[in-house]
């Protein structure tokens, strides 16, 4: 398959993106929340295989070198939407409301049914995430969501098993004082 993509062969290709696209967006999905984001990162992921592969190194799978790269695009995208939110404050602040904001307001939210709005639970829980160092929240997105053994989470942040066991323990540690404290003040 790597070869055929070397050589660029559209229909190894498009059996790579069938293969791999629901888990790419899953992943995604577990760091911004949002469907038509975690698209849009997909297809961003796709290009780079694509246009990167004769770069690809035999040292590690495939699949862990498409884990990576949307690892690295999903994050990348986070720290560009705060960079965004960052700057629309600052105009608002600065009097240029007028000016059309370079993101949309709600593109930072998971809605999976456009009519419908998120539970406070579940804003909840995003909060919390959104709270993690983010190499814990790599650690639990790529354990919870994409079900990856601690030695493929290792293989895919570079670093080694007990430190991807150290790091979920205290995600799930830091994510149960987050909603502890969350359900503490609004359900007395």
């Amino acid at each position: 398959m790597i070869s055929r993509l070397a050589e660029g062969d559209h229909e190894a290709f498009r059996i790579l993106v069938e293969r791999f696209r629901r888990k790419v967006i899953s992943t995604s999905m577990g760091f911004i929340h949002s469907e038509a984001d975690a698209e849009d990162i997909a297809q961003d992921v796709f290009l780079e295989v694509f246009s990167s592969i004769k770069k690809f190194r035999s040292g590690s799978s495939l699949s862990t070198w498409i884990y990576r790269i949307t690892v690295n695009k999903s994050l990348n995208h986070i720290r560009s939407s705060k960079r965004h939110k960052l700057i629309s404050l600052f105009e608002s602040f600065a009097g240029d409301e007028d000016k059309p904001s370079a993101e949309p307001a709600s593109g930072s939210e998971y809605c999976p049914d456009d009519g419908l709005k998120k539970s406070d639970q579940a804003k909840a829980l995003e909060q919390a995430m959104n709270r993690l160092a983010p190499n814990q929240k790599t650690a639990f997105v790529l354990s919870r969501y994409d079900d990856l053994s601690y030695e493929e989470i290792a293989d895919v942040m570079k670093t080694s098993v007990p430190a991807v066991e150290s790091l979920i323990f205290r995600a799930k540690q830091n994510l149960q004082k987050s909603l502890l404290a969350y359900y503490s003040n609004n359900f007395k």
